[in-house]
């Protein structure tokens, strides 16, 4: 099969032709119809997440139909199209996943970082963390639901009962919980790169009541805010930004250092916490919700072999919503 295949991190990906692989007992084979390009892929090529499995196939907002199934997968059907996350396997065991808390698992593996990913024809996952695809979504639109939804929907119901949120970058993750956000009555503010426009206007033609840029404050204090941007300096930033009591919280898994700030914008019982992975739950309530509202998806599709030209878009912030590579 083909694969887009990372060999040396800070390098560019190789189109390989690689052997099929085997699924175990509790696996299902995927043929891949489209793959998410997520920021996470970019700091994983770019080195910026240390030691993923080498070489690596990318790719973890994977959508495909399921080709095979092993002898103990009776959850699937040959057929079905499902949608392959993040977080790829965990060992139920360690003191994480018996408290409940399965995405910070000791023992986790990654798709697209510890595992193969989906910058390919086909995949393997694992049976536990597959998700159906809700039928009005093509596979193109759904592939950011696998990420940019999932992690976007984790943060979001960590200040879900806040009335007015900011969303700090707004693209791939942020383009769709504004949407999320929108449906269920919120107020949502949008911060952008300062002086893009097009990203604001892009907020706002989505749901969201003001857009401006990340070093503007809003016209009212928030009750939360969400950075899906992977920029330290937003944190005080958004400090200022909300109200007391209020929530601020960073959804990226990469995050450039935090520069210091005065604690008084921290007073006043304000929070600031991670998000880290998700949970079978996390996903199976985002697919109802996905399948409710249901969610415009703004997308870029590429083929396989411009991997490298995607995330080079990515990057370079040239991508309005969400780039998706098609086998």
């Amino acid at each position: 099969m083909k694969a887009m295949v990372l060999r040396k991190q800070k390098s560019p990906l190789e189109l390989m032709d690689i052997e099929v692989p085997k699924i175990h007992k509790k696996q299902v084979m995927i043929k891949v119809e489209a793959c998410g390009v997520c920021r996470t892929d970019l700091h994983i090529v770019d080195g910026e997440l240390p030691t993923p499995k080498l070489p690596l196939i990318p790719g973890h907002e994977i959508v495909g139909k399921i080709v095979e199934i092993g002898s103990e997968v009776n959850e699937f059907d040959i057929g079905d199209r499902v949608g392959v996350p993040w977080l790829g396997y965990t060992c139920g065991q360690c003191k994480y996943c018996y408290k409940g808390f399965e995405n910070l698992c000791e023992n986790a593996k990654f798709t697209g970082y510890t595992l193969n990913g989906g910058y390919a024809e086909l995949c393997v996952a694992n049976k536990d963390y597959i998700f159906k695809i809700p039928q009005n979504y093509k596979p193109h639109e759904a592939a950011p639901l696998l990420c940019a939804g999932l992690i976007g929907f984790r943060s979001y119901n960590m200040v879900r009962e806040a009335k007015s949120i900011g969303l700090y970058g707004f693209g791939a993750a942020a383009h769709i919980i504004c949407q999320v956000a929108n449906y269920e009555g919120k107020e949502v503010f949008a911060f952008t790169r300062d002086g893009d426009t097009k990203k604001q206007q892009f907020a706002i033609s989505l749901g969201a009541s003001w857009a401006g840029g990340s070093s503007d404050l809003p016209p009212k204090p928030l009750e939360a805010a969400i950075i899906f941007a992977p920029v330290g300096h937003l944190i005080p930033q958004a400090l200022k930004a909300i109200d007391k009591a209020g929530k601020v919280i960073c959804a990226g898994i990469y995050m450039s250092d935090i520069p210091k700030f005065p604690y008084e914008i921290l007073w006043h019982e304000k929070q600031v916490k991670s998000v880290a992975n998700l949970t079978k739950e996390d996903g199976l309530n985002f697919m109802k919700i996905a399948s409710q509202i249901p969610i415009k998806l703004h997308v870029k599709t590429y083929p396989l072999f411009e991997a490298n030209g995607a995330l080079n878009d990515l990057k370079n912030g040239k991508i309005k919503g969400a780039a998706v590579l098609i086998p």
